[in-house]
Order: C-alpha cells, then sequence, then structure tokens
C-alpha cells in the first residue's frame, strides 16, 4: 500500500465489547428482483462485497429478495451515491413480502411498488429480467450460482455473477474501462450510519488509475 505519512503510533488501549453488529463500513446497494407474479421488488442490502467477477450478499432469510433469489436467479445490484441516503432509508421501512417481516426483523410495512414508494425510475436492464435503478450511477446485472444459509443458519449467502456493468458516463476514466475512483464516492454503510467517502490517501500498487 502506498502511504504518504508515517503510520501513526497510538497507546494501546483496548477494550472487549459485544456489538450488536458489525457492520464496520460497507457498501449499501439496492436489490432489484423479480416477484412470482412477475412484478419487480427493490430490497436495500448492508453487507456486499466483491471478489473478481462475483459479487457475495448478505440477506434476510425471511426477505422477499432470498425467496425471490432461491427460485429466480436474476437481479441487479444497484449503487447509490451519498446523497441518496433518505431515499435507502425510505425503502429500509418497507417490504415486499406480502406476510410482512420475519420473526425478529424491524417492523415494515408491505409495499407492492417499491420503485415509485423510494422516488426511482425503472430502467430496462440488458441481459436479466430485473430492471435496474435509473437513478443509481453503477448498475451490475448477475445471476444468482449460488444460495445458501450462512455458517449461523441466521442469513442467506448469495454468489452472484456479475454478467453486465452500468457506469454514469462522468465516473468512467476517457477512452478506458475503469470506474474514476476520485469520481465515484459510493453510500457507505458505517455502524447503522451513512457516510460517503473521504478525501483520498492514497492507491494500491494494483491500481490501474494511478495518479
Amino acid at each position: 500500500m502506498q502511504t504518504t505519512h508515517p503510520p501513526t503510533v497510538r497507546s494501546s488501549n483496548h477494550v472487549t465489547i459485544t456489538p450488536s453488529i458489525l457492520y464496520f463500513g460497507t457498501p449499501v446497494a439496492l436489490v432489484s428482483s423479480e416477484n412470482a407474479d412477475g412484478t419487480f421488488n427493490l430490497a436495500p442490502i448492508s453487507s456486499a462485497w466483491a471478489l473478481g467477477q462475483v459479487v457475495v450478499l448478505g440477506l434476510s432469510q425471511y426477505g422477499q429478495t432470498g425467496m425471490n433469489l432461491m427460485d429466480r436467479p436474476e437481479l441487479v445490484i444497484n449503487l447509490p451515491e451519498p446523497g441518496q441516503w433518505a431515499a435507502v432509508e425510505r425503502l429500509g421501512e418497507l417490504t415486499g413480502r406480502p406476510a410482512g417481516a420475519g420473526p425478529g426483523e424491524r417492523a415494515a410495512r408491505y409495499e407492492p411498488d417499491k420503485f415509485a414508494a423510494g422516488g426511482f425510475r425503472a430502467q430496462p436492464s440488458h441481459a436479466v429480467r430485473p430492471p435496474r435503478v435509473a437513478e443509481c450511477p453503477i448498475q451490475l446485472e448477475a445471476r444468482a450460482a449460488r444460495v445458501a444459509p450462512d455458517a449461523a443458519g441466521e442469513f442467506l449467502i448469495v454468489e452472484a455473477r456479475v454478467v453486465k456493468v452500468h457506469a454514469d458516463a462522468r465516473l468512467v476514466v476517457p477512452g478506458t474501462q475503469h470506474v474514476d475512483p476520485a469520481a465515484w464516492s459510493p453510500l457507505i454503510y458505517n455502524f447503522r450510519h451513512y457516510f460517503g467517502l473521504g478525501v483520498e490517501l492514497g492507491h494500491s500498487g494494483f491500481s490501474q488509475t494511478p495518479r
């Protein structure tokens, strides 16, 4: 890793804690999937990470998204910007599951048209049936290759292979296939608070967009 300053030395003063969640800064995604009746669900998620062309998602085992992907594996992973956090939070108060929230989940109101409820427009996808979120700067069309319970049996882990990537032209380095990291700021979920990125500190030796 490239650094511009020596690492800060801090005195060790750790305490042992038992936090209720471990969201230590993860990107927010809006996942669109297909319901059994051919309509589409849109759900905010806060557990996602990418490895190559695969995105791993953590979902509620009772949510509509997980139920959809077990039977209809196509989805779109839409990445919102920091300024869209309030719309994301509104969606978090809704559920696309007609039976309502599952055991232990936050109470949520059933809403069949979550695109409209969040103030988003559905944009046709190229390779999958669920639509993209037009307002999201980065959209990943994907197919779930595996949907299985997590190690504790409390959530679903989805391994989704990305088949097409759409990026707002203002985020792409001209003449390349690269997203400009100085232009793109994801919405980050940090211990249940919303953040954007700060200033750039440096870049990896593997970076293809060094400055």
